[in-house]
C-alpha cells in the first residue's frame, strides 16, 4: 500500500467525525458531503507524508480544513441570501424515493436530524456564518477558543463573545427559562406531540380544552375540542419531524424535515390543557420568528 492509500486510509477513518461536524454547521447532507469530500481533495493534495508538519495532526488539520470549508459555504449562502424557510418543502412530507448522486439519502437525512435535534437544526440556521461555526466548533466538539480563532479570523477573546452570543441566541432569555410554569407547559406540549405522533384522537381530547383554538397563518379558524384534534390528525405524518422549541418566546414546536424548517406552532397552555395552538407556514412569518431550544425534558 503506497502513501496515498494509506492516507486514504486514515482520512475514512475521520470521515464520520468530520460529515457529523459539517452537518451541524450547514444543516445539510448533500452539502456536508460537498464539504468533506472537498477536504479530502485538499489532502490528497498535500505530501503523503504524514510526518510532515502541516498535518502533524491529521484530526485537527481536517477539522480545521472542514470547518473553513464550511464557512466559506455559509458566507456564500447568506451572500445569495438563502432562507429555506417553508419555502421548499411540500405541507404534507410524501414518502421520497432516494435518488444517489441528487438526493443521497433522504431518509438518512431524516435519522441525522432526529439524532442532532431538529430545534437545534432550525436555531443554528438562524445564527451568523461565523456564529454558527463557533458556536458548534466549542459547544458541540469542545474545541479550544485558540484553535477556532484563526477559522473564524478573529482573537480568541473575541471569538469566545462570538460563541457566546450564539450561545444565547440558541438557549433563549434566561428570563422565559426562569418562568416557574414552563415545565408544567413542555410536559402538555410533549403529549400533544405524542397523541398527534400516534393518531389517538382520545389521548388529544384529554390534552385539548373544550373551547380550544386553532388558528392557521392568522386566517382559518377552528373551535372545539372534537374538531381540532380531527383537524390535528391531518397533520400526523408531520408529526414525526416535529420537536417542542421556545418559538417567539412561547412554547411551541418546530416541524423541520430533514432539518429544515417547515413550519412552527405557538402553543398556549392554560390548565394543564392545550388553550389555543396557531400554525404559522407562510415563509415571512417564519422568517420573522425567533426560536430557542428548549432544556431537556
Amino acid at each position: 500500500m503506497d502513501g496515498q492509500e494509506l492516507l486514504a486510509d486514515r482520512f475514512e477513518a475521520h470521515r464520520g467525525h468530520l460529515r457529523g461536524l459539517a452537518y451541524r454547521m450547514l444543516g445539510s447532507l448533500s452539502d456536508a458531503d460537498d464539504a468533506v469530500q472537498e477536504a479530502w481533495l485538499r489532502l490528497s493534495r498535500t505530501d503523503a507524508d504524514t510526518d510532515a508538519p502541516e498535518i502533524e495532526n491529521l484530526t485537527g488539520w481536517l477539522r480545521t480544513v472542514v470547518s473553513r470549508i464550511c464557512l466559506d459555504m455559509l458566507r456564500s449562502a447568506a451572500t445569495r441570501h438563502e432562507q429555506p424557510a417553508g419555502e421548499h418543502l411540500p405541507e404534507h412530507l410524501p414518502a421520497r424515493i432516494p435518488q444517489p448522486g441528487v438526493d443521497g439519502d433522504p431518509e438518512e437525512e431524516v435519522l441525522l436530524a432526529d439524532s442532532v435535534g431538529r430545534a437545534l437544526l432550525v436555531v443554528l440556521g438562524t445564527l451568523g456564518p461565523a456564529e454558527r461555526v463557533a458556536f458548534v466548533l466549542h459547544d458541540l466538539f469542545a474545541v479550544p477558543f485558540a484553535q477556532i480563532a484563526p477559522v473564524v479570523e478573529r482573537t480568541p477573546v473575541a471569538t469566545k463573545k462570538l460563541a457566546s452570543r450564539a450561545r444565547h441566541k440558541v438557549q433563549g432569555p434566561r428570563e422565559i427559562l426562569a418562568t416557574p410554569g414552563l415545565a408544567g407547559d413542555r410536559r402538555v406540549v410533549d403529549a400533544f406531540l405524542a397523541a398527534a405522533r400516534a393518531g389517538d384522537i382520545e389521548a388529544l381530547l384529554k390534552v385539548l380544552a373544550p373551547d380550544v383554538v386553532r388558528t392557521a397563518d392568522l386566517t382559518a379558524v377552528i373551535r372545539g375540542a372534537r374538531a381540532v384534534a380531527e383537524e390535528t390528525l391531518l397533520l400526523r405524518r408531520n408529526a414525526r419531524f416535529a420537536e417542542p422549541a421556545l418559538v417567539g418566546g412561547t412554547m411551541g414546536l418546530v416541524v423541520a424535515p430533514y432539518g429544515r424548517l417547515l413550519l412552527a406552532l405557538l402553543i398556549r397552555v392554560e390548565g394543564e390543557r392545550v388553550a389555543a395552538y396557531e400554525v404559522v407556514s407562510e415563509p415571512e412569518r417564519l422568517r420573522a420568528l425567533e426560536f430557542s431550544v428548549l432544556p431537556s425534558a
